[in-house]
């Protein structure tokens, strides 16, 4: 598909070098990662992270995702325990994101962690966001590349769809592999699974040798992704239907619906993953072609089925019916 948008970046060496130039001078980029699109800054600039809760229209409450490149870089930050060790060994890097104390000596943006002693951290593994990080003195600050409570963006046209020229430069790496928001896991104390991704809480559950907890109607929002209303296409979503409403679209998966002008099977093979991928772009296609609400089929409730079903329950929190 040819490129028509000035501001989006072919990701080769010259423009990663550009990328990483603006973070420097405390710019914000839209950057790649297997999960979705991240708006990334400077995490140790106040004035970076200032930019990136304006341009969100973010709460102040809410702490960002940190991304680093290494482990070493990540001791400076946060302090590491035994449980971290092991799902770090396991997933990373990967679309998995930890809640650590924070290091009395981090140099990282008290905006960024919301004025908290924790912090959020993760190691992207998509190689461009690696290229990057590789080349940069800095850890960075990326939450989803998108306005607060809206939908996350899986390819770069996305980020231009939802913020125009106010992003300046979007380096493209194409359609995101997952295309739902990294696995959140708080390590402050027994660990706590906070959202709900594509590393399931079965698999955590097998690598800490006991069953997780499920933090539901938490006190304190300790990451991204604990608000009850999020991931708003900007029509109503609603949840376990058979069908769509008058003048809506209906999203679907199996052998029993066909795509048609309003049914949007996602996986016809019924594969989750698959779903799970096609998930946001294709709530946006509902969207832009005039429909009214989105109906969705009712997901098993268990894998990557539960990351599903966190989204769509946030997502149709105002229209419950």
């Amino acid at each position: 598909m040819k490129n028509i948008y000035l501001n989006i970046y072919k990701p080769n060496y010259v423009n990663v070098k550009k990328a990483k130039k603006n973070i420097n001078n405390n710019n914000i980029i839209a950057m790649p990662t297997e999960t979705v699109y991240g708006l990334a800054g400077n995490a140790y600039s106040n004035k970076a992270i200032k930019k990136i809760f304006y341009l969100k229209k973010r709460p102040n409450f809410n702490p960002l995702i940190i991304h680093f490149k290494s482990l070493k870089d990540l001791k400076k930050d946060a302090i590491i325990n035994d449980s971290f060790l092991k799902l770090y060994k396991n997933f990373c890097p990967g679309p998995i994101t930890f809640v650590l104390n924070k290091n009395p000596k981090s140099n990282i943006s008290n905006l960024a962690t919301a004025n908290k002693n924790t912090i959020a951290v993760r190691f992207p593994k998509h190689k461009i966001t690696k290229k990057l990080l590789k080349i940069l003195n800095v850890p960075l600050a990326a939450p989803s590349a998108n306005i607060s409570s809206k939908l996350s963006p899986t390819c770069a046209a996305d980020v231009i769809d939802e913020f125009g020229d106010k992003i300046k430069f979007v380096l493209d790496g194409g359609v995101c592999k997952i295309g739902l928001e990294s696995t959140i896991v708080d390590l402050t104390g027994k660990p706590i699974l906070l959202r709900h991704g594509s590393i399931t809480a079965e698999e955590i559950n097998k690598v800490l040798n006991k069953k997780i907890k499920i933090g539901k109607k938490l006190k304190k929002i300790k990451s991204p992704g604990q608000l009850k209303s999020h991931y708003y296409p900007g029509i109503p979503v609603f949840m376990n239907k058979r069908g769509p409403l008058i003048n809506g679209a209906f999203i679907t998966f199996g052998k029993k619906n066909k795509n048609t002008k309003n049914i949007f099977n996602l996986s016809k093979k019924g594969i989750l993953k698959k779903f799970a991928n096609n998930l946001y772009s294709t709530m946006r296609k509902i969207k832009k072609r005039g429909y009214t609400s989105i109906s969705v089929r009712k997901i098993p409730d268990y894998g990557i089925g539960s990351a599903i079903n966190e989204r769509l329950k946030k997502a149709s929190y105002k229209w419950k019916m």
